[in-house]
């Protein structure tokens, strides 16, 4: 089944409370998943607590969390804490996410990511089954900690970029999630994925993807598109698949210091065009079904919002899509 998601988004120079009135609007028209992310605004266990206390229905699921900054317990003890204030399931994603925020904001190590990842979801796991703490890696150390109150969903997903990452992940995880990609690299992917998978001799874990979306764009949606995209220039993984679709100079420029600002200016309309859902309400579902087509289980819309309030219009579109599609 074609699933469609909704994603708090975190766009640069807008109101932090928006996230809540994006949260408010997928639950009512129905969306059944919505991804809570971390990056300088909310705790995301914090923002999760409040969007339940807000909302009626929607699935939780938190993350990507950076394992290099929280620990299995420090993840487990936020997810049984949300499920418990908002009496709903709550599922968790975890990323390795950046040297910037893992060690130039934590002062913690990025190295050996991949490793970390997989000791990581083995020691979460253990938590999550039986309620205890006891795990012993060469990354990873807990003993001890005992869960009080048991969570009724354990769904583990896994942000993959690059090919060890994406090994673990396939490996590890219930579900691999991809952001700012082409429905060509998620078609590579899901084929890598299926492969080390079978290798295993596990069940291949399901894909997700996030997609950015903005319907009858003008030039405030573009530019906060663009605002956002560059920061993903720099990090590792990222730089080399911008690299990869022809857009070198512009990580070059990015890994070199130069400013987000400039770099947004320059930034093409075809490189958005590539990696996100922009267009007619049409050409927006023609676009998330090509990522199904590719070998999606589930699309996560992140809805601009400068010119869509709450992304209203844009989740509406695809709501729509979704039940046409089924």
């Amino acid at each position: 089944m074609s699933e469609i998601g909704a994603v708090i988004p975190f766009w640069l120079y807008r109101p932090d409370l928006e996230a809540l009135e994006v949260a408010q609007e997928a639950d009512r028209l129905g969306y059944r998943t919505l991804w809570i992310g971390e990056m300088v605004t909310f705790d995301a266990f914090a923002l999760a607590t409040a969007i339940g206390m807000r909302t009626r229905q929607i699935g939780l699921r938190i993350g990507p969390l950076a394992i290099g900054v929280r620990s299995p317990v420090s993840i487990a003890l936020g997810m049984s804490s949300v499920a418990r204030l908002i009496g709903r399931p709550v599922d968790v994603a975890l990323g390795a996410s950046s040297p910037t925020i893992v060690t130039n904001w934590h002062n913690r190590s990025f190295d050996k990511s991949a490793a970390r990842m997989r000791e990581t979801v083995r020691a979460l796991r253990g938590i999550l089954e039986d309620g205890r703490s006891d795990f012993a890696g060469k990354h990873v150390r807990t003993k001890g900690f005992r869960l009080r109150h048991a969570l009724p969903s354990r769904s583990v997903s896994v942000a993959a970029f690059g090919p060890v990452m994406t090994k673990v992940a396939a490996e590890e995880a219930d579900e691999v999630v991809l952001n700012i990609v082409t429905p060509g690299i998620v078609a590579r992917v899901r084929e890598a994925v299926d492969a080390h998978a079978r290798a295993a001799g596990v069940k291949p874990p399901r894909l997700a993807v996030w997609v950015s979306a903005a319907i009858n764009p003008g030039a405030a949606s573009y530019h906060q598109l663009a605002s956002q995209l560059v920061v993903y220039l720099k990090p590792p993984g990222y730089g080399e698949m911008f690299t990869e679709l022809g857009y070198g100079e512009l990580v070059e420029r990015a890994r070199a210091g130069e400013s987000y600002a400039k770099l947004a200016h320059d930034l093409p309309a075809e490189l958005l065009a590539r990696v996100c859902a922009i267009g007619t309400a049409d050409q927006i579902r023609d676009r998330i079904a090509k990522y199904h087509r590719a070998g999606a289980d589930h699309v996560a819309i992140v809805p601009c919002t400068a010119e869509d309030p709450a992304g209203s219009s844009v989740l509406t579109a695809l709501k729509e899509y979704t039940l046409h599609d089924r």
